[in-house]
């Protein structure tokens, strides 16, 4: 295919938040966007099991408060596993930067989320990440 879209190496997606509303808004976005959003879960057991068990993630976006406890444990465990995350969260942990690939700040704008997903996946594939980031995002990767 000539003008066919380029496949992406960040297709299937866990989200991992615990506010219906943000949680819903995000899934249907991301979805409409071409990404396969394997689980949308709200808490650390649920995610650590989809992490466990779904076998064709390829980045999980984290929010820090959770039902249960924190994103960072999230984070953690997908880190163990070589899985990259990037953290959605109002206020970015301390030692985001040791677990994931970046934090967008909320709130964010979608364009800045996609921007965020592109910049990890640019840096993953052993390119550059893009000059221009959005201001509410700090990417971990290469840097």
């Amino acid at each position: 295919m000539l003008f066919g879209r380029k496949k992406r190496r960040i297709e299937h997606l866990l989200v991992v938040e615990d506010e219906p509303l943000v949680a819903f808004d995000t899934e249907h976005f991301l979805r409409e966007s071409g990404f396969i959003i394997v689980a949308t879960v709200d808490s650390v057991a649920d995610a650590t099991r989809s992490i466990e068990t779904e076998d064709t993630l390829d980045l999980v976006l984290a929010d820090i408060n959770l039902s249960d406890g924190s994103g960072v444990e999230v984070a953690r465990f997908a880190f163990t596993r070589g899985l990259p995350v990037l953290f959605v969260t109002g206020n970015c942990p301390s030692d985001a930067r040791a677990l994931a690939a970046g934090c967008l700040a909320k709130p964010y704008a979608q364009r800045d989320l996609l921007s965020a997903i592109d910049a990890i996946e640019a840096v993953l594939e052993g390119g550059k990440a893009p000059r221009r980031l959005p201001g509410n995002f700090s990417l971990f990767l290469g840097g």
